[in-house]
């Protein structure tokens, strides 16, 4: 019997998969879901409009996409993982000719009803194409050269076309989680040694060709990293943002101000403060004990997820969990430390918390694609 018909014959079918659905994990996303909802309502004013309603409504789309994509065998997303990467590279190409301009970065694609940012799209959609990859490739072959150049294109493309809107922040993302994957299925560590060095070597070229014609980086990149450095050196201007932003962090104490009473935010002190910097809110209104708790829901999300990936025989559909558990990880590290100051402001929402409408459904369809795997690995 071969591995598909013993997959067939063990995996669940019809109304029986709901029984097998992941409902730790769908309660806790639905908790954070809820978390995001009261903050954005908190920095509204006590009021639904603007941001709340919109989010709950995106949530309940999400909702229900995520067990329309959960109740479809896995083997159809392995078989459409390059369609959905080719539709996400064409997208991409789209926003380069026709997207819309906003904050000085052309990310979107207004559809009407949402603005699309396909880079969103592209963080899950070459996580699906690196599972399918070395689920395809013999095992033997992970780490011979050809085959390590292959995935590494399929890294540096969508990069290449993320880093021209400019969007550094999620190039950065789709690098990382790109090695992650590649870590995973058993690529050789000299390889990432290789990469080690030379990205040693463009860090200092990007400090060393500043001021020059050959500069890696825009002006207002390099403005990020020397706030960064010192965000005190312009305080009402560059370094603004993060200055109140630890501020609010700082001055929720152990339990924070109160729901709604939190004056960085209520006093328009607080910059971004219902997208990227919402947890900033978060803590001054709840405190240590808000903000850690809040991270212990996401810790177990981020759980759940491995251990469905650890528990699954079939290599696409745990590397794909794993794949999609380390771009939420990235999402989440990549924003805590911008807000608190560790890392330069690169405009990562806080997933699930932060508002806008791209990245909650694209992370709601990610996570129907996790339950896709745990409800049809074999038993």
């Amino acid at each position: 019997m071969s591995f598909l018909e013993y997959q067939l014959k063990t995996v669940p079918t019809g109304l029986s998969k709901v029984f097998f659905v992941n409902w730790a994990l769908v309660l806790v996303v639905t908790a954070v879901a809820a978390v995001g909802f009261l903050m954005l309502y908190s920095v509204a004013g006590g009021d639904l409009d603007p941001w709340a309603r919109d989010q709950m409504q995106r949530f309940g789309v999400g909702f229900v996409l995520m067990f329309i994509v959960a109740f479809v065998p896995i083997w159809f997303w392995r078989n459409l993982a390059g369609v959905a990467y080719l539709v996400s590279i064409a997208l991409l190409l789209l926003v380069e000719f026709f997207g819309d301009v906003g904050m000085g970065a052309q990310r979107w694609i207004d559809l009407g009803f949402i603005r699309l940012q396909p880079s969103e799209m592209m963080k899950f959609t070459l996580v699906m194409m690196l599972a399918a990859y070395y689920d395809w490739l013999d095992a033997k072959r992970t780490s011979r050269p050809l085959w390590v150049a292959i995935p590494v294109l399929m890294i540096l493309i969508p990069t290449a076309l993320v880093l021209m809107q400019p969007n550094l922040g999620t190039a950065m993302m789709l690098l990382m989680v790109g090695a992650i994957v590649c870590f995973v299925a058993g690529v050789s560590l000299w390889y990432f040694a290789a990469v080690a060095v030379m990205a040693a070597g463009a860090i200092t070229s990007v400090f060393t060709l500043r001021g020059t014609p050959w500069q890696f980086l825009h002006d207002y990149q390099y403005a990020r990293i020397d706030t960064f450095l010192d965000p005190t050196a312009d305080p009402l201007g560059a370094g603004y943002n993060i200055i109140q932003a630890k501020i609010a962090l700082g001055s929720g104490g152990w339990t924070g101000k109160g729901f709604m009473q939190g004056t960085q935010s209520r006093l328009n002190f607080l910059p971004e403060k219902h997208t990227d910097f919402i947890f900033t809110t978060l803590a001054e209104e709840f405190g240590f004990v808000g903000a850690f708790s809040l991270l212990l829901l996401y810790g177990l999300i981020i759980l759940f997820c491995v251990v469905s990936a650890l528990q699954n025989k079939d290599r696409f559909a745990s590397l794909l969990t794993l794949g999609v558990a380390a771009n939420f990880f990235l999402y989440l590290a990549v924003n805590l430390s911008m807000v608190m100051g560790m890392a330069p402001v690169v405009g990562v929402p806080l997933p699930l918390l932060s508002y806008g409408g791209s990245a909650m459904l694209v992370i709601m369809v990610a996570f129907g694609l996790v339950q896709s795997a745990h409800i049809h690995r074999p038993r």
